[in-house]
């Protein structure tokens, strides 16, 4: 399965996602609304094929069909003939409305509108659009080269057309699919590492044992590759704050409300090693 892509957002998330697609035999449209992050997201690109082509997991010519395969825009208009469009932007529920409702009268009635949100309810992002059948999750994993996992997520009216669809595209770029059946706040996976997540950070908070060896514990105990506090660090504490706090919101279940040190620890700007500093110190 091929054809033509559109992703809304050139982050981190937008930009790996126009990564494995276009590299996948996909046409990928890539909108942001600064040609800045366009920039910033297409050099991400261009560096990762390198990095594959230098490790020989890429011949230098596939990279260069692959990066010639997508086109960038800071017009949503230009995502009307897309198959499929995946957005990628903040999460907060007021920008997301704002560009299904566009998307909604932009493109054609046969496309797929899909979301990488990792805790925000699928009804709530669809309930903005004429047509919340077509809407659906597909929540990717950073990095998205590099990690197999997609999450699919069918909405409240979410079809059976849609998440097959959804799933044939997640599948031809190389991802396994796990299927959430019902559109609960955070899903699967970002419910199961935020309970864990806040769960250490408050044994850590209440001195039961340090940031280290509640890590090797899941680690060697649990055989996770990585330990929650370390993946909070990589993740952002800020973003895991937001998901958390998302979640505790929607199901008002106490093992997601966070613990009062993580959101000392955002008000500080100790989130993690893009700040470096976080649950550990990073150079």
């Amino acid at each position: 399965m091929a054809g033509k892509l559109a992703v809304i957002g050139a982050g981190l998330m937008g930009s790996g996602i126009a990564q494995v697609s276009a590299q996948a035999g996909w046409d990928v449209v890539l909108r942001d609304v600064t040609d800045e992050a366009l920039t910033r997201g297409t050099d991400g690109i261009k560096a990762s094929y390198d990095r594959f082509v230098s490790k020989g997991k890429m011949d230098a010519e596939a990279a260069q069909s692959a990066l010639a395969r997508i086109t960038t825009t800071t017009e949503l208009e230009a995502v009307a003939d897309a198959d499929i469009v995946v957005e990628a932007v903040f999460e907060k529920l007021e920008v997301k409305h704002e560009i299904f409702r566009a998307l909604d009268k932009i493109v054609r009635a046969d496309t797929v509108l899909a979301s990488n949100t990792s805790a925000i309810p699928i009804t709530k992002i669809a309930a903005v659009t004429e047509h919340p059948e077509r809407v659906v999750g597909a929540h990717f994993f950073s990095p998205v080269p590099m990690m197999q996992l997609c999450e699919l997520v069918r909405g409240y009216k979410t079809s059976d057309e849609t998440l097959a669809t959804t799933r044939e595209f997640a599948e031809s770029v190389g991802k396994t699919c796990i299927v959430v059946n019902r559109d609960v706040a955070g899903f699967v996976t970002t419910r199961l590492i935020s309970a864990l997540v806040v769960e250490a950070a408050k044994l850590y908070e209440s001195g039961v044992a340090t940031a280290e060896d509640i890590d090797t514990a899941c680690k060697l105990g649990f055989g996770h590759a990585m330990g929650p506090l370390a993946t909070a660090d990589l993740t952002g504490v800020d973003i895991l704050l937001h998901a958390t706090g998302n979640i505790y919101t929607e199901s008002q279940d106490e093992k997601f409300a966070p613990p009062e040190l993580m959101r000392r620890m955002v008000d500080a700007g100790d989130i993690g090693r893009k700040s470096g500093q976080g649950f550990y110190k990073h150079a």
